[in-house]
C-alpha cells in the first residue's frame, strides 16, 4: 500500500511534468510567434524609416544639382562678362593703336562708327515697315540701340598722351 500511494504520487509528477512541457512548449511556440510578429512590426517601421531617409536624401540631392545648375549658370554668365569687358578692352586697344596715319584716313576712321549707326537705324526702320511684326522689329531695335550705347558710350574724352599726327602732338592738331 505504501507502494500504491507512491505510484499515484509518482504518476502524478509525470502529468504534472508532461503538463508543464506541454504547457511550456505552447507558452514558447506563442513567445516565438509574438516575437514574429513583434519582428514583423519592426521591420515594417524599419523600411518606413528607410523610405524617409532615401525621400531626404532624394530631395538634397535634387537641390545640390539645381545648386550645381545655378553655379554654372553663374559661372556662364560671369565669363560671358569677361568676354564682353576683353571685347572692349581690344576694341579700345585697337582704337589707341592706330598711331601715325595720314589725316584722311584718321577722318575716314573717324566716320566709321557714326556711318554705321546711321545705317543700322536705317536697316531696323526699313524692318519694321516691311514687317510689322512687334517681336522682330523689338529685337532690331534692341540690337540697334546696344550697337549705338556700345559704339558712343566709350567715346568719352580721353587724355591723350603723346599720339602723334605727322609730327604734331594731339593738342596741337585739334587747334
Amino acid at each position: 500500500m505504501v507502494w500504491a500511494g507512491k505510484g499515484k504520487t509518482i504518476m502524478a509528477n509525470i502529468l504534472s511534468f508532461g503538463a508543464d512541457a506541454v504547457a511550456g512548449g505552447i507558452f514558447g511556440v506563442f513567445g516565438t510567434a509574438l516575437g514574429r510578429v513583434a519582428s514583423y512590426f519592426e521591420r515594417q517601421q524599419t523600411f518606413v524609416q528607410e523610405e524617409k531617409r532615401w525621400g531626404h536624401e532624394l530631395k538634397l540631392h535634387e537641390l545640390q544639382m539645381k545648386a550645381k545648375k545655378q553655379e554654372t549658370e553663374l559661372e556662364l554668365a560671369i565669363e560671358a562678362q569677361k568676354g564682353s569687358w576683353r571685347g572692349l578692352e581690344a576694341s579700345l586697344q585697337a582704337d589707341a593703336n592706330i598711331g601715325i596715319a595720314n589725316k584722311w584716313v584718321i577722318n575716314v576712321l573717324r566716320l566709321v562708327r557714326p556711318a554705321l549707326t546711321l545705317l543700322l537705324w536705317l536697316i531696323t526702320a526699313w524692318i519694321f515697315s516691311k514687317t510689322r511684326d512687334g517681336n522682330i522689329a523689338s529685337s532690331a531695335v534692341f540690337a540697334a540701340t546696344a550697337s549705338t550705347l556700345w559704339w558712343f558710350g566709350d567715346r568719352a574724352p580721353k587724355p591723350q598722351m603723346g599720339i602723334s599726327y605727322h609730327g604734331e602732338t594731339a593738342q596741337q592738331h585739334r587747334l
